[in-house]
């Protein structure tokens, strides 16, 4: 391709559609249900093996008894009720025993006459004559006259000890209900009169297509450019989830003749799924071809939502077909507000309940205007009620859903929701439980150990990678049992302690040298004192360099380290070691400030600046709560201290 034919091929990419119409999330929704004829779907039988999670699509009407027979519901003797009164320990009534044994599964053969008693076990089948059961315990054996008696100590009334046949179930009777959800108690009632399959709602069958060049199946290698495709994984587990049957079909990449063909025999399924191509820019397919796939076609394409403005929903000949955003969080978020409810309704579920809960906001929240936006939150227990965290990840990070607890609506005129403000948060898992230990500041693979080793014991743990600052912050509003934190005072030298405010511990955590990263070979650094290298880099104009965002403690070494000079990449703000490492070996940074783990796992090279102290603020007022007590004994744990200095980290001093 010549360079005239690509700039026209980059201008025709650079214009694109505008979405045909931005709906609000209610008329969106109102707009695709139009379309769709939301009925539970036909009947299918069923074994009874794999019922459990199914919908009763009928009635169950029991065609027998249950049970089917008079029985004993204790060990002892079936006998005339008329035949024990009055007896008692020091008057028992002497009957006759009679020479048979009614054993579960055992038809009686002869009757119980006026005088005698027949042994009669648990679910035994009660004899002809008899009313009543004497529990073995009330009775003893003696020899009599014409063989051996039983000795009865207590009165039996009518039908003591008697379950009679239909006692349970009655023949004709309705035991279950079209609707219902069948658990074991419902395979019980199912296989107790008899019923070894029963007719259920079958479940929508939802065909799952991912679309995009850049798309790699996880276990393949992965290409330059390129992610691994998480939404596919993401969207057949949650069509489970929402009681529907998943039918993965791969990844077509963006070929329109491909995309056609697959859309066109994924058709046979009860609905269509993409994910990626909704927003009209460069290779942005799925839209136009769904449009072509038959009527009423696409009935909207844009939604009034943050995330999720690109949504596409459509109807082809019947079937429904949602063209979910490509960024995994956007994805998940719409699919649960558009496509789980449709998938519940066709699989006779009912509506997912929606629990609501108060929590104050701890910092500011930023929202754009114009349309709704949902904030990921998670919840953390203070003393003055719950305190909801968003989770500030974007769209694209597929662990932001995760670790929500739910999330907060912000309304299309609201620009910001201050910090202290009270908000009512929907929960994504109403049976959710607080943890036992709420960890909240900086991000270290060390802490990922102890956290790991603190689960592996039981414990349950939240960690929320806010930062050092954020941490600080935290641990002064009694929002976290514990704070990493990695803070320089520029006025002493001295690592965190001078940051301490009353009513703050500091346990000392490891130590971690801090340097200057570089891709091997660089003649601007390899060889040099760190000083030196950084005023080769600053007399570079060509030399980039990639920040670290402010509130980190990393960030306050760097300020130290530039004196006040900002040069090319110093904008480029990432919030971690590990995006600092990869900006750098990914060549769209020359370097940066990073940990030396992480400087080794990336492959790069590693000048030393500093030894930090990565150590963990505690309130005061938490130090004797048990899961913060066992935290600080997994810092002294020897295998804990044995895979940090595996790591590279410092635990002497």
């Amino acid at each position: 391709m010549t360079e005239r034919d690509s700039l026209h091929a980059a201008r025709r990419a650079a214009v694109q559609d505008q979405f045909l119409d931005v709906a609000d999330a209610d008329v969106a929704r109102d707009r695709f249900h139009a379309h769709l004829d939301l009925r539970p779907l036909e009947p299918e039988t069923v074994v009874l093996a794999d019922l459990p999670g199914r919908i009763l699509a009928a009635d169950v009407v029991a065609a027998v008894d249950a049970p089917p027979f008079d029985r004993s519901v204790v060990d002892g003797f079936a006998v005339r009720a008329s035949d024990t009164g009055g007896a008692s320990d020091t008057a028992p009534r002497r009957l006759r025993l009679n020479p048979e044994v009614l054993a579960c599964g055992t038809p009686p053969t002869a009757p119980v006459a006026p005088g005698t008693a027949t042994v009669i076990a648990t679910g035994g089948m009660i004899p002809r004559g008899a009313d009543a059961v004497v529990m073995v315990e009330h009775t003893d054996v003696a020899d009599g006259p014409e063989g051996p008696e039983i000795l009865v100590m207590r009165p039996a009334a009518l039908g003591q000890f008697v379950g009679f046949a239909g006692s349970d179930v009655a023949r004709g009777e309705t035991v279950l209900r079209a609707g219902a959800r069948i658990g074991s108690r419902e395979i019980g009632i199912l296989a107790a009169i008899g019923r070894d399959r029963a007719a259920v709602v079958r479940r929508p069958r939802v065909a799952i297509l991912s679309t995009g060049d850049e798309l790699t199946a996880p276990g393949d290698p992965l290409r330059p450019a390129a992610v691994y495709d998480s939404n596919g994984a993401i969207l057949a587990a949650a069509v489970r989830e929402a009681g529907g049957e998943p039918v993965p079909l791969g990844i077509v990449r963006d070929d329109e003749a491909a995309l056609a063909a697959r859309l066109e025999a994924a058709l046979d399924a009860d609905m269509v799924l993409l994910s990626g191509g909704t927003s009209k820019g460069a290779g942005d397919l799925s839209y136009r071809v769904v449009s072509r796939l038959g009527p009423p076609g696409i009935v909207v394409h844009g939604v009034a939502l943050k995330p999720g403005k690109p949504l596409c929903l459509a109807v082809a000949r019947g079937t429904p077909v949602v063209v979910l955003p490509g960024f995994p969080t956007s994805a998940i978020f719409t699919f649960h507000e558009f496509v789980a409810p449709v998938i519940r309704t066709l699989a006779g579920l009912p509506a997912a309940e929606r629990t609501r809960v108060e929590a104050r906001l701890p910092v500011r929240l930023a929202s754009e205007r114009g349309r709704t936006e949902y904030a990921m939150v998670s919840l953390v227990r203070t003393d003055d009620g719950l305190a909801a965290f968003p989770l500030g990840k974007g769209s694209g990070a597929v662990t932001a859903f995760s670790q929500a607890d739910g999330f907060v609506a912000v309304p299309p005129l609201v620009e910001s929701v201050e910090a202290g403000a009270r908000v009512s948060v929907q929960l994504i898992d109403a049976g959710a439980t607080p943890p036992d230990l709420v960890v909240v500041g900086s991000h270290c693979v060390g802490l990922d150990r102890v956290v790991s080793a603190l689960v592996g014991g039981g414990l349950t743990v939240k960690a929320l990678n806010v930062g050092s600052l954020g941490g600080l912050a935290a641990a002064r509003r009694g929002e976290c049992d514990v704070a990493p934190v990695h803070l320089l005072d520029p006025a002493t030298g001295v690592y965190n302690r001078p940051l301490l405010t009353p009513g703050l511990d500091l346990v000392a955590g490891w130590r971690r040298m801090q340097g200057i990263v570089f891709r091997p070979g660089d003649a601007r650094f390899e060889g040099r004192a760190a000083a030196d290298a950084v005023a080769a880099a600053l007399a570079d104009a060509a030399c980039v360099m990639v920040n670290r965002n402010a509130g980190s403690g990393t960030r306050v070494l760097i300020d130290g380290l530039l004196a006040g000079a900002r040069p090319p990449g110093w904008g480029a703000q990432t919030k971690s070691h590990n995006a600092v490492a990869v900006a750098v070996a990914q060549g769209r940074a020359d370097w940066g400030v990073a940990i030396a783990t992480v400087a080794r796992t990336y492959g790069l090279g590693f000048l030393s600046l500093t030894e930090e102290h990565y150590d963990f603020v505690v309130p005061t007022g938490r130090r004797d709560r048990p899961a913060v007590v066992r935290f600080v004994a997994a810092l002294a744990d020897p295998g804990v201290r044995a895979a940090l200095a595996d790591l590279g980290f410092g635990t002497e001093g």
